[in-house]
Formats: C-alpha cells, structure tokens, sequence
C-alpha cells in the first residue's frame, strides 16, 4: 500500500492530510499560511515540514512509507513559480539534514479540480474575492477561462460586486445616479458617509472592496433595483465564463463552484444557480466530490 500527502495551501491556512492510495484518509490537520510568493519560501517551507512531521508522528508512520507529497497553493500557476517552492522547500530540508525526494507543487485551482471530480473529467468556477475557470476534458487536457485579475478580469467576483456597488454610491452622493440601499449599508457597516470618506479609504486606506460584496446581495435581495441590476450583470458574466468552457470541453459539462458567493446561501448564488438549470440544461450543476487536499493526494499518485 502507498501513502501520499496532500496539502491546501491558502493565505490563512493549510490544510493537510495523509492517505492511502484509495482515497483513504489516515490523519488530517492544518497549519499556517503557504502563500509563498508574500511569505517567502523558507516560511512556508517550515509550515509544510511541520505539516508533513504531525502526519508522521500521529499515524506511526516512517518518511520512507510516503511516496509523494503534492501541495497545491495560490501562486503556483505557473510552473516557473510553483518550482520556486520546490526548490526552497528542498533546500530547507537540506538544511535540516531532511530528504523527501518526491515533493511537487501545483496550483490551488488544479488540485480543487482534481478534488471536486475524483480526478475525472469535470470543470470548477471559482468566485470569490477574483474569479477563474478551470477544466478537465476525457482525454485530460486542461482549459481555463478567466483569471485576468481585477483590472482587466475577475468577472462576477466579490471584488467586482463591491467595485461596482462602490461605483452606484459613489454616483448616488453626486445625484448622477439613482438612490441605492447601499449607500446607507455602507455607513452603519463602515462608517462612510459622504464622498471625501470614500475617497479617503479607497485611496489612501486601501480599503477591502470585496467586503462590500454581502452589502450588493443583501440589496439586491431586499429589492433594490441598482443592487439587482449590479448582481444581475455579474450572474450573465459567470454564465458566459461556462459558455466559453461549454465550447472548449462539450456540451455535457459537469460543474461544480468554489468560492463564498457562489456556494453560500444568498441572493447571488440563488440567481446564479436558477440561471443554469433555466438557461443551460446540458450543465450538471454539482457538489465537489472531495475537497482541494484530496485533490492533491490525487495528483501525487499520477506524479509519484
């Protein structure tokens, strides 16, 4: 029997887990952020070394009974950045006089994928704070959709909601737009008032705009038609992120969504979840099958 570990890695927290080459999970736990491209290599190093040693000791297992160790992270779509953790992780454990040969990283979106279908043909749309597409077709090619950033992608996300509820209050204090729910959401949650208040936490405060995003779907589900329109956009630009993938993959497309507005309960994904089953029969519309870590111990057994 093999043994492999798969890791989450995320901007908080890693989640972790060991098991068997059927899916079988032995010990799970978690650990801190492995945001690596922020942190550093050496940091995030620490938090998978520590990681993988609690799999060890809990379960009794030996570094030589694991065959692989796969952690899927954001920043590592692109291989030349997922090899800068490979290397820093190697020479970490070199330091420490430590050997795991057979350590990979991949991207966060690829293991979610793997996870979501039991590494069978699938595609996943993430939306939360950015948005991206990612899919598997029957002969494993991959195809992604989206994920062009905030400045010039990131349609139907947390951040594009709250960018263009901003947008409407911002037109609503200067009577170049309608009165909208959540101008006055937007004072008792945040405390801004009036337009220098604004200004001053977008530009000089770095304000969090994807925060804004529950206020919109509150709005929207409250009945205001500026908060409506805005939620009503976003659903038609998650609509045409499948369609693109529909045409890439074929028309019968299982799906499943990742990401707090669109899995959570709440006006969005309830718009967004009708649209589908109205608009676009041949989407299976699904739950993952295993979350993002199995998703890793998936793509390590392919690996190692």
């Amino acid at each position: 029997m093999k043994y492999f570990i798969g890791m989450d890695g995320g901007g908080t927290k890693t989640k972790c887990i060991l098991a068997d080459e059927e899916l079988n999970i032995i010990h799970q736990c978690a650990g801190g952020a492995s945001t690596f491209l922020l942190l550093g290599t050496e940091i995030v190093s620490a938090t998978i070394l520590s990681l993988v040693n609690e799999c060890l000791e809990k379960s009794g297992k030996s570094p030589d009974e694991i065959s692989g160790i796969l952690i899927g992270t954001s920043g590592a779509g692109r291989r030349s950045d997922a090899e800068i953790l490979e290397k820093g992780f190697q020479e970490y454990l070199a330091e420490n006089n430590i050997n795991y040969k057979n350590f990979r990283v991949e991207s966060d979106a690829r293991t979610a994928l793997e996870g979501a279908f039991g590494g069978k043909p699938g595609s996943i749309l993430i939306a939360g704070t950015g948005s991206i597409m990612f899919g598997k077709d029957e002969s494993g090619e991959i195809y992604r959709v989206g994920g062009f950033g905030r400045f010039i992608g990131d349609e139907g996300s947390g951040y594009m909601l709250g960018r263009k509820a901003l947008m409407a209050v911002a037109k609503h204090y200067d009577g170049r737009g309608e009165e909208t729910l959540v101008t006055k959401m937007l004072e008792e949650k945040f405390g801004i008032n009036d337009p220098p208040a604004l200004i001053t936490e977008i530009y000089t405060k770095k304000f969090d705009i994807a925060s804004c995003a529950p206020l919109v779907i509150q709005a929207a589900a409250d009945g205001d038609n500026i908060a409506s329109g805005i939620v009503e956009s976003e659903v038609n630009e998650i609509l045409l992120h499948i369609k693109a993938m529909q045409k890439k993959i074929g028309n019968s497309l299982r799906l499943s969504f990742i990401g707090g507005i669109a899995t959570t309960d709440n006006y969005f994904a309830e718009t967004l979840h009708g649209k589908i089953k109205a608009e676009m029969p041949d989407v299976i519309d699904m739950e993952a099958e295993h979350p993002p870590e199995t998703g890793a111990v998936i793509m390590a057994k392919n690996f190692f």
